[in-house]
Order: structure tokens, then C-alpha cells, then sequence
């Protein structure tokens, strides 16, 4: 059956949004009863604090193991098999590929020490981004290095010009592995340099100005460190142009905690080096003038966080310590002592995001109900007003403090990402590149709203429609959130979420605590012992959205990725008859061993590890793979990839046999499929027709679930140009 409860009839919307109707209109469902069998039950698990705790699919994750690798195929094929059924697949795949392909050239990057300019281009046949140069604003264009000569599922992970652009490094990953070979070109001769670097996971490519080299960081391989350490102990290290890897030198590293990342920046005017450890949200730095050994600590400690910028000699430092909505402190640079700070900006109501300095001026981005807010500041700190957006969303500033162009992207639900540049002495915001995407997004109606979670804290959350849909309960909703690692989650363009509001849903984003929409106290209320809030505020959002007449339990489909797919693998456990359709991609589920698998360790400042006796009983009160109870649960698809880099696919391998088990009809009735996806990373794939795949499958496995037909609207945004349309905020 593709709905679990009682089917509700939908009412027709528009012309242009056709739902179909009660489920005898629609076209027969997928066969979802003809799965492989369930995953062999071992009697396998371990003593922890004095209890027993069972692990019956922990031989799933050894994926090097024969049997786990046919196992894997095997439910890929059901996977394939299922989806390629589905009559929304194609349709999804057709306005993907119609969506994603197009023309395009990015915003020019004036190098910093020369008249020359980068730039990047992609036509709609191109799958990846060419890097052009030009040798001044008027010069005539080259392009540098083309990643579509490349083998397929090899992508260009980062692009670092020297200032003057005489010399550029760049890293070369696979397939979505997060796992970048840089190597060094020659912007003159666009010959690649024989210089090679230490380690694997190879970033954070800053250089020095007389572009004698540059510092970088990396990982160390395998056999360097004991065994399975080589996923920590990142480094950073400083490349001398022209040498082998074995030359550089070691600047930044920690020799007593393996989870800390250590990497080195350079400042704009090329004087100073900063040196930074950091364990998430904790951060310790020390200063350097370039050509000089002495290195001064800026702070110690480990207890807050800290980034710091120097301008002029003086040292701008955003920091949570004692703000836990951020605030910036000053100091000069002969005077690092904490003494000698100074508040340059107090914190606010609003969380600070960010801090950066442009052409001679500040911009403080703010978030205010999850949506930016960018001040502009003086050398004094005094306020110069704001930078007027197009309407409520996400925008992001960049440019140099030695040069006057200050640039600007813009997002919103309804209004796909566009260019500006903006003018700070008019206080104007100068259209530069529109969006390319083909869609006309004035149909689409977002709101912003607030509800109460289980222990009464008020939540806020998005909600997009169609203007025409009805507030009855029948229109079909996707559910999604994060709730974790300080992220927030604000107002952005998506064309997934737009072509699913288009075909006659809505979409449904609350901003969990865990995340950092509301500061560092929102961030805290939703981690470790408190991980539960995030879940009890996901689910209270689901409640309320049937409370309030926007859809129906039968009608809700719900989706989250790596911490997302904590939630609401945690969510479909806790409370499975809630919801219709679940889609948990490269989840968290093993919340007991995770900090067993990868790099995973990291994030135990995050969830508390299941080897602290204080933190064990609350993890394992909601680890979804060990709270699988036998139920019935809704259709379930949970996703992995090959090659990701931080939730290892074991996760999704072992939940998606746990629960299949545990269902009342065994995954059969409302169907609960494995796909873990090759050449792709935690991010996807690297090419269009890959990520095309994908996604048409997913999204048509939930719409199936819920009785939402894809269609293919023929619009044009150039049919309804400068027409947007407007969230409003309510109470």
C-alpha cells in the first residue's frame, strides 16, 4: 500500500500544480514484496558499564567482507528494482537534468597582488567548473585547467592562486572522497610542478607573498601513526616551492590529542601568520610575523572559540567567550595579552555569524530568526547602516580590505542565488548576475512560524506551499531539519525543494536546537545529554503541522542527511506511526560505536561517547539502531555512499537491516530499501547524471509514499522576470 493509514482525497490546486487524486485514481504502486531476504541475526555484542548490549548486524560492518559486499548488492538491486518502477523516477530525472544544465560563469577574482583575474565558467554540457585567466580586466581570457579532461568521478576540490597569480595550487579528489592530491601549477606555462606534499587529505593552501611557498595541512598516512589513527592527528605544514614532500616542514601540530586540527593562514597584507587549533568549537591561537620564529600565544586554553584577523596591525578576534551570542574584541598586534582586548562589537540580541573587513569597512553578518542581517561598521566600530537585502534570507560578503569591491550572494526559499555587488559609499545593491536556473518561483509561498516542543520551548519554522494549496490537511509535506554542530539552517534556494512545491507539496524546515540559528545556548540545549531535545522538537514540529491543518500524518514524509539522518532515523523509532515515508541518508544509527568508525572520534565533544559512564545511558536511550523495537513503521529508505569520508556507510547498512527486521510486515507492506551509492561521497556524486539519479529515486520514493505525482510544468523564469515571491513572519 502507498499509504500507511486511511487515504484523504486531495483537492486540485492550479493548472500549473495537478495532484491526483484518491488512491483509486493512481497509477498501481510499486511491488515492494519481492526483497531479499533479511539480513542474517548473529548472536554478536558486548559488555559496556556492566550491561549487555546486543549487536546483532555488527558483521555489516566490515565492508572489505565478501558477504557483506553481496549482501550490499543485493539491496541495491531491490533498491533499483523498486525505484525504476516508479513513474515520478523519470520525471524527477528529466526536470533535474533540465534544472541543473546551463550556462554559467561565476563572479570574477581579482588576484590580490597582480591585475590579473580568475574566473570560472561551465556550459550545460560540462559536469564541472573551467578555470579561465585573464591578465587584466581587458586582457584576452585563457582557460588554466579544465576538469572535464579529468576521468569522470575525479573533481577539482580547491583552486589557490598565488596573490599574484603566478602560481596556483589545487587538489584533485575522487568519486566524492574528500580526499585531495594538491599539486602545483604554473599559471605562466600551465605546466603542473613536480612538487609533491606530505599526507593524505591534503587543504587550507595559503601563501606567502614573495611566493617562495605556501602552508597547508593534512592528514598523516597510513604506517606513519599506530594503526587506524591515520583518520587524526592533522597537521599543518609549509611547502617550499620547487621541493619534494619530504622537505616540509611541521609548523602546527598537537602531540597529545590525535582529534585536533592545526592549520596556518596568512594575513591579507602578508606579515602575519595565525596559527589555529581547534576541537570544534573550542580553539586556541598564537601569532607569527612572517620571517620571524618567535610564536606569541593570542589565547590557550581550550574553552571557547575564537577566530582572529589582522588589519592594520591590529588583531580582530570573533569570539562565544563570555557572549554567547558572539561578540568582536581588539587588540594590536604588540599586545596580545587579554588585558589588552577591547570590545569593538557587543554582543547583540542576534547571533553573529560572521565578521569580516571589505575595502576599508566591517560587515557583521547577524542572524535574526534565522535569517541574515549584515551591519556595516567603521575603524571605530560605529555603526554605517545596513546592507539592504533583496527580501528575508541567507547572504554572504566577500572581497579584500585592501580593495574596494565588496561582493555579495544572495538566497532565499524563493529566490535562487544571485550575484551583487554592493556599493558602501551609496549604500546601494547592484544586480550583477541573476540566477541562470530556469524556474519561476512566484508561485511559491513561504511563511515563518513558531510551536512549542515537548518541554515548551518555542521552536521556529519555515513553511513553503504553493499559493493556491489548501490548509485542510491533505496537501502532501516533506519534513526535514539538522539540529546539530552549531549549523544553522536558514533561508535558501533548493530546486529539489522548489520542483517539490511545484508538483503540489510543501515543505517544512524548523530550526532544531542543536543548531546555531539562536546562539551558543541553542547549540548546547541539543547536544550530548541533551540530544533528545533535537528529536522532541522535530517531532513536535510533525504534530503541528497536522495540529495546524498544513498536512496529515498520511501525507508526511520526512528527510534528513549524516546528523539529519540521526534525526530522523531517532524521529521514525520513537514515534513510526507519524509519519508516511522516511528518507535517512548517509545517517548516524550506531550511536554506540560510532566513534569506532572513521574519523567519528572528533565528534564526541558533540554526542558525549558511550564509553563515559555518565553519557552511555542517555545515548543508548535513543541510538536508533540499538531502539529499533518491533512496530509498524512506515516505508523507510536509507542511503550511503562508497567513498564517504566522515558517517562511515556501516550505519546505514546495519539500521536499514535492524529495522526491516523489526517492522511487522518485514519491509514489505511500505517498503524499507538499502541503496549505498558507489562513486559518491558524504556530499554525492560528481557528475549531473549521477546526482540526477539519485536524487529522481529518492524523491520518488517519498512521493510515492504519500500520493504526490511529478510533473513537468513547463516554466521559464524568463516568463516571469523580477517576479519572486515574499515570505512573510508570523507568531
Amino acid at each position: 500500500m502507498p499509504l500507511k493509514h486511511s487515504s484523504l482525497c486531495l483537492l486540485s490546486l492550479t493548472l500549473s500544480l495537478s495532484l491526483l487524486g484518491c488512491p483509486s485514481q493512481r497509477v498501481p504502486p510499486a511491488d515492494a514484496s519481492k526483497l531479499s531476504p533479511l539480513a542474517e541475526r548473529q548472536n554478536t555484542g558486548y559488555e559496556l558499564h556492566g550491561q549487555r548490549v546486543e549487536d546483532p548486524y555488527l558483521w555489516l560492518e566490515d565492508a572489505t567482507s565478501e558477504a557483506v559486499q553481496e549482501w550490499t548488492q543485493a539491496r541495491n538491486e531491490d533498491f533499483r528494482r523498486y525505484t525504476d518502477s516508479l513513474t515520478q523516477r523519470e520525471r524527477l530525472y528529466q526536470r533535474f537534468q533540465q534544472l541543473w544544465r546551463y550556462d554559467d560563469e561565476g563572479t570574477p577574482e581579482p588576484c590580490l597582488l597582480s591585475e590579473r583575474i580568475i574566473y570560472r565558467t561551465k556550459r550545460a554540457d560540462q559536469d564541472k567548473w573551467v578555470v579561465h585567466m585573464r591578465e587584466s580586466s581587458e586582457g584576452d581570457s585563457r582557460v588554466i585547467l579544465d576538469p572535464n579532461s579529468w576521468e569522470e568521478t575525479e573533481s577539482l576540490a580547491s583552486f589557490t592562486p598565488s596573490p599574484d597569480c603566478r602560481y596556483a595550487a589545487f587538489g584533485k579528489a575522487r568519486a566524492g572522497d574528500e580526499n585531495p592530491v594538491i599539486s602545483v601549477l604554473d599559471l605562466d606555462t600551465l605546466e603542473v610542478l613536480p612538487d609533491s606534499l606530505q599526507g593524505w587529505r591534503q587543504g587550507a593552501v595559503d601563501w606567502l607573498h614573495d611566493n617562495s611557498g605556501f602552508y597547508y595541512s593534512s592528514k598523516p598516512l597510513a604506517g606513519e601513526v599506530p594503526e587506524g589513527e591515520h583518520h587524526y592527528w592533522h597537521r599543518g605544514w609549509f611547502h617550499r616551492l620547487g621541493t619534494a614532500a619530504e622537505q616540509d616542514l611541521l609548523v602546527a601540530h598537537d602531540d597529545e590529542v590525535k582529534e585536533t586540527w592545526n592549520s596556518v593562514s596568512v594575513s591579507e597584507d602578508g606579515r602575519w601568520l595565525i596559527i589555529q587549533r581547534s576541537l570544534f568549537n573550542k580553539t586556541e591561537l598564537w601569532l607569527q610575523q612572517v620571517g620571524s620564529d618567535e610564536r606569541r600565544a593570542l589565547v590557550t586554553g581550550m574553552e571557547d572559540q575564537y577566530s582572529a584577523t589582522v588589519l592594520n596591525d591590529k588583531v580582530y578576534i570573533s569570539t562565544d567567550w563570555q557572549a554567547p551570542n558572539y561578540r568582536v574584541l581588539r587588540t594590536d598586534t604588540a599586545q596580545l595579552g587579554r588585558e589588552y582586548w577591547t570590545e569593538f562589537i557587543a554582543e547583540r540580541e542576534d547571533r553573529l555569524a560572521s565578521f569580516q573587513g571589505i575595502g576599508g569597512r566591517f560587515y557583521a553578518r547577524y542572524l535574526h530568526k534565522a535569517a541574515t542581517r549584515i551591519e556595516i561598521l567603521n575603524e571605530a566600530g560605529q555603526s554605517q547602516g545596513s546592507v539592504p537585502l533583496p527580501t528575508i534570507g541567507t547572504a554572504s560578503t566577500w572581497g579584500y580590505w585592501s580593495q574596494p569591491e565588496v561582493w555579495l550572494a544572495f538566497s532565499s526559499f524563493t529566490h535562487p542565488r544571485a550575484i551583487y555587488r554592493f556599493a558602501a559609499e551609496t549604500g546601494e545593491l547592484q544586480l550583477y548576475k541573476a540566477s541562470p536556473i530556469d524556474i519561476d518561483p512566484s508561485d511559491l509561498v513561504v511563511s515563518q512560524h513558531s510551536y512549542p516542543s515537548a518541554d515548551g520551548t518555542e521552536v521556529s519554522i519555515f513553511v513553503m506551499h504553493h499559493k493556491d494549496a489548501p490548509r485542510d490537511g491533505s496537501v502532501p509535506f516533506l519534513l526535514t531539519g539538522y539540529g546539530g554542530f552549531n549549523v544553522s539552517i536558514t533561508p535558501r534556494f533548493s530546486t529539489v525543494k522548489a520542483v517539490w512545491v511545484q508538483n503540489g507539496g510543501g515543505i517544512a524546515i524548523p530550526n532544531l536546537r542543536g543548531g546555531g540559528e539562536y546562539g551558543r545556548a541553542w547549540h548546547e540545549a541539543g547536544m550530548r545529554e541533551h540530544k533528545q531535545n533535537v528529536f522532541d522538537d522535530f517531532i513536535a514540529a510533525a504534530e503541528w503541522l497536522e495540529r495546524e491543518g498544513w498536512t496529515h500524518r498520511d501525507r508526511l514524509a520526512i528527510a534528513g542527511g549524516s546528523n539529519g539522518g540521526l534525526l530522523v532515523s531517532a524521529a521514525v523509532t520513537q514515534r513510526p506511526e507519524l509519519f508516511a515515508a522516511v528518507l535517512c541518508q548517509v545517517p548516524l544509527a550506531d550511536m554506540i560505536r560510532f566513534h569506532k568508525l572513521g574519523l567519528a572520534n572528533i565528534w564526541t565533544e558533540e554526542y558525549g561517547s558511550a564509553d563515559d559512564p555518565e553519557m552511555f545511558p542517555h545515548i543508548r536511550a535513543y541510538s536508533p539502531y540499538h531502539n529499533t523495537a518491533p512496530a509498524d513503521y512506515p516505508a523507510i529508505l536509507v542511503t550511503g555512499s562508497e567513498n564517504d569520508a566522515r558517517t562511515d556507510p556501516a550505519h546505514a547498512r546495519k539500521f536499514a537491516a535492524a529495522v526491516r527486521a523489526a517492522d511487522q510486515d518485514l519491509g514489505k507492506e511500505q517498503p524499507i530499501l538499502l541503496h549505498v551509492q558507489g562513486d559518491s561521497g558524504h556530499r554525492g556524486a560528481v557528475t549531473i547524471d549521477q546526482n540526477a539519479d539519485h536524487y529522481s529515486r529518492n524523491y520518488a520514493f517519498l512521493m510515492e509514499q504519500i500520493g504526490l505525482q511529478a510533473q513537468q510544468p513547463a516554466l521559464s523564469a524568463s516568463e516571469a522576470a523580477g517576479q519572486q515571491g515574499e515570505i512573510t513572519t508570523s507568531d
